[in-house]
């Protein structure tokens, strides 16, 4: 089986695949929770019932999503003990603790309160269930902070040193709250958010074309411009952050990101390449369009740079990132997208404050609504090349500056891990399209607006009845 990839090769592909495809799902359960508190506080305030339906409507997509999420996160996680064995070996004192806190603390947090939500609304206090809500949110946030946590620290490992290959760990703070964490939570937190509003934003505006329950979708799609106000542009100024904190700590990411070749002098100024195509053999790139003078505004906010801006040939090819195109437009569709989903932001405002977004003109903004739809996806890809250019980035370091990727994976044959990679296309293929089944099924059927709202129907309650389960015994009986 001389045809095959290496054992290392077929292991990131594998890890690639199932890492992209899990991260589907959480970034949707993460923010749109937040959404389900947001529209429930809504509820209680001003008793409007359709505050109460959008929360019954949008917790079954939220159930859906984290449903396959829990699906496809155990066996990505499970790699580290399969696939990338010596890398467990040498961090899992630290790196495994982090995981185990993700999983005992946020993961049983989210899944322990997640039946009261969906099924607690005629059966606990109101407040009762507002916590409840409240508590899934903050799990699947806190789920969040972990991972961000503990791939933070590879990106920049402190708190302790590497002894004959094993991480020893002298300050768990420290390395918990290494250079990254901070902006690397908030800018993934920012991320899920921001998805999430413009995927609910997106299937409001679907609704709307449809010309089905304009109304109250034109309420879900204001409650999701109104947040994204906030959002949107703090999500580009916490990206703008996150580059810095590469320009300072990992100068070969930095790099790829801008396809710079040749190391620039602190003290003068750089062209930034708005797009260019890298040519890793030739160590150039075979053409470009630069923005002249513009790297140091871009980095620093002006003209000269105060540091070098390193170049990749000022580092062997052993020691840097060798797919710089996927890097260089990986970031560059991050960065596309967020300007984008702004920019919608700031004209569907204009249109708000104009009255066009009124229920009697909403259905008329047509090209406005079809932007919306359009949006729903974006997000996902914004997080999946962000992600892409994290980690592709990092490379070819697991941890950065102490392990060698190549030297975390585990010593397995090339086959059977070629197998399990097989099996999880096709799984992840047929999980796809279940999701995508039941999920379109949920949104062609619509909410439920004849609901009777909590403990709002006394009479039928005392006699064991409900409005939507009327009296069958024989009229006889009844009488």
């Amino acid at each position: 089986m001389d045809w095959l990839p290496d054992t290392y090769i077929l292991s990131r592909m594998q890890f690639a695949l199932t890492a992209i495809f899990h991260m589907l799902w959480p970034v949707l359960t993460t923010g749109m929770g937040i959404f389900l508190v947001l529209v429930e506080i809504l509820w209680l305030r001003t008793r409007n019932p359709a505050y109460y339906y959008h929360a019954r409507f949008w917790s079954k997509l939220y159930v859906l999503n984290f449903g396959i999420g829990v699906a496809t996160g155990i066996p990505m996680e499970f790699q580290f003990g399969t696939n990338w064995a010596p890398f467990s070996e040498a961090t899992g004192d630290f790196f495994g603790s982090i995981l185990g806190f993700e999983a005992s603390m946020a993961f049983m947090l989210e899944a322990g309160f997640l039946g009261i939500m969906l099924f607690g609304w005629e059966r606990v206090n109101p407040y009762i269930h507002l916590f409840a809500t409240i508590m899934v949110a903050f799990g699947a946030n806190l789920s969040t902070f972990w991972i961000l946590i503990a791939n933070s620290w590879m990106q920049t490992p402190t708190g302790g040193e590497f002894e004959n290959g094993k991480f020893i760990v002298r300050d768990y703070f420290q390395a918990m709250f290494n250079p990254f964490w901070r902006n690397s939570v908030i800018h993934m937190f920012m991320a899920t958010l921001e998805t999430s509003l413009f995927v609910i934003g997106g299937i409001s505006a679907w609704y709307i074309l449809k010309q089905r329950h304009s109304p109250f979708f034109a309420k879900s799609l204001k409650v999701c411009l109104a947040t994204a106000i906030a959002v949107a542009p703090l999500q580009i100024y916490i990206g703008h952050l996150s580059a810095e904190q590469v320009y300072h700590y990992q100068p070969t990411k930095l790099a790829a990101m801008e396809a710079q070749w040749e190391t620039t002098p602190a003290g003068q100024a750089a062209d930034w390449s708005l797009v260019a195509w890298p040519n890793n053999k030739a160590e150039k790139n075979d053409w470009e369009i630069n923005v002249p003078n513009a790297l140091g505004y871009i980095l620093e906010f002006k003209e000269k740079l105060s540091e070098p801006v390193q170049g990749l040939k000022d580092y062997p090819p052993e020691d840097r990132p060798h797919l710089v195109g996927l890097v260089y437009y990986a970031f560059r569709t991050m960065i596309g997208i967020g300007f984008f989903l702004a920019a919608l932001m700031a004209v569907s405002t204009l249109q708000w404050l104009r009255g066009q977004l009124s229920e009697e003109n909403i259905g008329q903004q047509r090209w406005l609504l079809l932007a919306w739809v359009g949006s729903a996806p974006l997000g996902y890809v914004a997080v999946e090349t962000g992600w892409i250019v994290r980690c592709v980035g990092r490379q070819p370091w697991a941890v950065y500056g102490q392990i060698r990727t190549a030297d975390a994976a585990s010593n397995i044959p090339a086959g059977e891990v070629l197998t399990s990679f097989i099996g999880f296309m096709l799984l992840y293929t047929l999980l796809f399209g279940t999701t995508l089944y039941f999920g379109s099924r949920i949104i062609r059927r619509g909410p439920r607006l004849d609901l009777p709202l909590p403990n709002e129907d006394k009479p039928a309650i005392e006699t064991g009845k409900t409005q939507h389960q009327p009296d069958r015994r024989p009229v006889e009986a009844q009488q």
